[in-house]
């Protein structure tokens, strides 16, 4: 078994030493959007469009995903090699709308878009996604020329951007874009502020608050119509940039949009690895995807925790750790592992934390007194109340009564943030 990890590992640092971002890649972006259509058991993804952005934000040494989260894997893949030189993981709102009660009587679409640094030469871009058993199984492919005068040249949303917090080069840090929703015009100097607040709230948390010098946040002038955002269950619309709404999935604090080409679109006007939009409303609320974007209510009374929580789900695919939420079905199968490195379901937990459960402590554990400030395996997590088990007995991903990430949390999120800053 040490010699095959031991081989994994060379392997694995050979692959890392063979791509230099020179020898395939130019300093700029690539997006590709498309749409995923389906129903609960059936997806297709139809290409849409290329667009070329700005100065790749991303970094020019890390090109390969080390993770291996979400529940999508994009990988490009050098035609006259045909060797793997980019690849990300990420998971997607269509892939969640699948597992909940519509989507097993209706089929509807869904819209992507995925950045990569801008090729030199000829490249195949593909998608894969986790099959039942979690095992990575390609769905899409497309042949794509960098050189084709099909690419959309223009900036589609184009609009000001500022800084908010800056400590250095934006290949060598974490950037986090702030997008507004719901802020009118005569509002964007209130926005300024929030993004102010918000970063301040960042930086009031373990791990980020000690590597502020491996972090840059950005903002996006970009004003709506009108103020605040749809609620449907109250029968409150409005006309927003985002077209942003609770009731995502019938779950009445869920706000989220479906507007994701759009969100692109105006996040593209700074440099960014992060999509965070802040939501002008009172109404508690939020909601966030594994390299998708984060979202949150700017106004609630615990917007600070919920900024948190949701942009843990989506810088680290951090899963909550809360059960009792009938909102998804079968989410987490109790017979595989999950990906997200905060719950396991103990099929694989040698994979997981078990190397920070001290010994004595029982696994499953208990929830009882000597055990609440521990590191264990608790029955509960993933919105079920059997079968999948969290780290600890309480953590700002299970409720607001914690106002801390658990250790399980802080070392993903400080492995995250260095992958963005090396």
């Amino acid at each position: 078994m040490r010699k095959l990890l031991l081989l994994f590992l060379i392997t694995v640092s050979c692959i890392y030493a063979q791509i230099n971002f020179d020898d395939y890649f130019l300093p700029k972006t690539l997006r590709m959007d498309f749409y995923h259509t389906g129903n609960k058991s059936t997806e297709t993804i139809s290409f849409d469009r290329l667009i070329e952005g700005g100065e790749w934000s991303g970094s020019h040494k890390n090109l390969i995903d080390p993770f291996n989260y979400g529940n999508y894997m994009l990988r490009v893949v050098d035609a006259a090699s045909n060797k793997t030189i980019y690849s990300r993981g990420f998971s997607t709102l269509y892939q969640e709308w699948q597992t909940t009660e519509e989507a097993k009587t209706t089929i509807r679409s869904f819209s992507g878009s995925l950045n990569i640094p801008y090729p030199k030469s000829k490249i195949k871009l593909e998608i894969d996604r986790r099959d039942r058993k979690n095992v990575f199984q390609k769905i899409f492919e497309k042949d794509i020329d960098p050189a084709s005068y099909f690419i959309v040249k223009e900036k589609i949303k184009p609009y000001s951007s500022f800084e908010v917090y800056h400590s250095g080069e934006p290949t060598q840090r974490l950037d986090i874009v702030f997008i507004p929703e719901g802020y009118p015009k005569d509002e964007m100097t209130k926005f300024k502020d929030d993004c102010k607040r918000f970063a301040g709230y960042l930086f009031d948390y373990s791990p980020f608050k000690e590597n502020k010098n491996k972090i840059n946040i950005w903002g996006v002038e970009a004003p709506s119509a009108e103020s605040e955002t749809d609620i449907p269950g109250k029968g409150i619309w409005k006309q927003t940039l985002l077209n942003s709404h609770f009731y995502t999935f019938d779950s009445e604090r869920y706000l989220m949009t479906e507007d994701y080409h759009t969100v692109c679109d105006v996040a593209a006007n700074a440099p960014y690895d992060q999509i965070f939009i802040l939501v002008n409303t009172p109404k508690y609320g939020g909601g966030a995807i594994y390299n998708f974007y984060s979202m949150t209510s700017a106004y609630d009374k615990r917007a600070n925790q919920i900024f948190v929580h949701e942009f843990a789900h989506g810088l680290a695919g951090l899963a909550d750790e809360y059960g009792n939420d009938n909102t998804y079905q079968d989410m987490y199968p109790v017979d595989v592992e999950p990906w997200e490195p905060n719950l396991t379901t103990l099929v694989n937990f040698e994979s997981k934390w078990k190397n920070l459960v001290e010994p004595g402590i029982p696994i499953p554990t208990p929830s009882e007194e000597k055990y609440k400030t521990k590191t264990g395996v608790f029955e509960g997590g993933g919105y079920v109340e059997k079968g999948v088990y969290r780290p600890t007995f309480n953590s700002i991903m299970n409720s607001f009564t914690s106002n801390e990430f658990n250790e399980v949390c802080k070392q993903v999120l400080q492995k995250i943030i260095n992958y963005y800053s090396e």
